[in-house]
């Protein structure tokens, strides 16, 4: 199946899709307008270079163009704070654009995820929840298919570069919902077809909130390999509590302690990206500089660093309750963050389009945990492919005028590597160079070097894009615990 022939999907895709676990938020004024600005300068330099337009967009020069147009209609409207930095001929001239948007980091997706097409969950609510997403349309017989794991390693590794990812979970209980990866048959497969190279790492997941999610842990642990837990604090079932702060002792602590006894040191916890008015109290960072206190030991791995798409980011309010800020207020209210990292999945999906926004996010997280606490993640495959996400970080910029008036560090090319792969790497005990020689050998590696002769990427998101797809979403999703 070709994807595209005409070339009309941009290779940054500047869109209002959401990964399911909060309302999409429709684009700006500037944002609809950085798009068309990018549509124009295609046209362009496909008239000027006389080159078919999907042979152009699948190239490095449809990324430069489409970047540097979103500079300048972003810059045009006023921002100041970030920009997306490229040589002016880097749309005409490859070696330009391989100069800011190519690179040989060793990039480690700390947040990925895939649907299971065999799971009990076909049985149950959500047979066809999942019908009227974007992806679901890819042309397979069977339509969830189009979200399994075969679907996630041609968008990861082959469509990116990528070089490693760990296999995440969603909320729910582990019957019914299509995305947990708890499941035997979708682990498996997985690492079938990763040919056991360890391209892949895995999440032992826990709902302390749910009967027997605790002592399930255990059962995790003897069946597979784990190099972390994943939890949902504002999660809770329909008829159970609202969620909880991993603090309390009913829940939270319980959780860590059984961690704990497991030798599982990484603990990894979903904050921000609020699921709605029920729970949203729990969606807060309060708790983690309390319990990374607690636990020196352990590590505290904050997914969406506690990002709240409803709130705009701007300098950071030590009063902040919610939100980025108030991860930040935790830690440094406790005097721990050695041992907290802020991961970026769906975070810098979102604010990349808002330069200012991303600058201010990065600017404060760099600021607070330093260069070596920032993880790369990218919540694909709702995201499509996560290449436009590492395109956009290479040639994000902090500006000159932030630095000076926030204490922003700049975002270095060493700063940047950090986050793509090497902060992961130490937090789950990998040796990077030696992860590089052992994948250069492996079946995904292969396959991507013969799929580079003949890329075909879809430059398609796959989760909700509008209000309606989101409530589907979450209304099958909160019937099926």
């Amino acid at each position: 199946m070709h994807h595209d022939p005409a070339g009309r999907r941009l290779p940054i895709k500047l869109d209002s899709t959401s990964n399911g676990e909060y309302e999409p938020v429709p684009l700006t004024a500037a944002a609809r307008a950085a798009r068309t600005a990018a549509h124009a300068s295609v046209d362009e330099a496909v008239r000027k270079l006389g080159v078919p337009r999907r042979r152009y967009m699948v190239s490095l020069l449809g990324a430069a163009a489409t970047l540097s147009a979103f500079d300048r209609a972003f810059a045009a409207t006023g921002t100041r704070g970030g920009r997306y930095a490229l040589p002016s001929e880097a749309r005409f001239e490859l070696a330009a654009a391989q100069s800011k948007l190519a690179g040989d980091e060793f990039i480690f997706d700390v947040q990925l995820h895939h649907v299971d097409p065999k799971g009990a969950w076909r049985k149950g609510p959500w047979a066809n929840a999942l019908r009227g997403m974007p992806k679901a349309s890819c042309g397979k017989p069977d339509y969830v298919e189009c979200l399994s794991s075969a679907e996630l390693v041609k968008d990861v590794f082959l469509d990116s570069d990528t070089s490693m990812g760990v296999l995440s979970h969603v909320p729910g209980g582990p019957d019914t919902n299509p995305l947990d990866f708890e499941a035997a048959g979708a682990t498996r497969n997985a690492v079938n077809l990763l040919d056991g190279t360890e391209r892949l790492l895995l999440h032992g997941r826990a709902m302390p909130t749910l009967p027997g999610e605790i002592d399930g842990m255990d059962a995790q642990i003897a069946k597979y390999p784990l190099v972390a837990f994943k939890t949902y604090t504002q999660f809770g079932p329909p008829n159970g509590p609202a969620g909880f702060f991993l603090d309390d002792e009913r829940y939270g602590l319980p959780f860590i302690e059984r961690a704990r006894k497991l030798k599982v040191r990484n603990i990894c916890v979903h904050k921000g990206l609020p699921f709605g008015p029920r729970g949203y109290e729990f969606s807060s960072a309060r708790d983690i500089g309390v319990v990374a206190k607690r636990y020196p030991e352990m590590n505290f791995l904050v997914y969406h660093s506690g990002f709240d798409p409803r709130v705009t980011e701007g300098p950071y309010n030590p009063q902040a309750t919610v939100g980025v800020d108030a991860l930040i207020a935790s830690v440094e209210q406790n005097g721990m963050r050695k041992n907290v990292y802020a991961e970026l999945g769906s975070t810098w999906r979102f604010v990349m389009r808002e330069p200012d926004q991303a600058a201010h996010l990065l600017g404060k997280l760099l600021k607070a945990f330093g260069d070596d606490n920032v993880l790369w993640g990218t919540d694909s495959l709702w995201y499509g492919s996560p290449q436009d996400q590492i395109q956009a970080f290479r040639a994000l910029e902090i500006s000159r005028e932030f630095q000076e008036k926030f204490g922003y560090p700049a975002l270095t090319d060493e700063r940047k590597r950090k986050i793509l792969g090497l902060n992961a790497a130490r937090a789950y005990e990998l040796k990077p160079e030696t992860m590089r020689a052992k994948l250069a050998r492996d079946k995904v590696q292969k396959a991507k070097i013969e799929y580079q002769n003949h890329p075909n990427p879809s430059f398609l998101t796959y989760g909700p894009r509008t209000r309606r797809e989101f409530f589907l979403f979450r209304m099958q999703s909160d019937d099926s615990v």
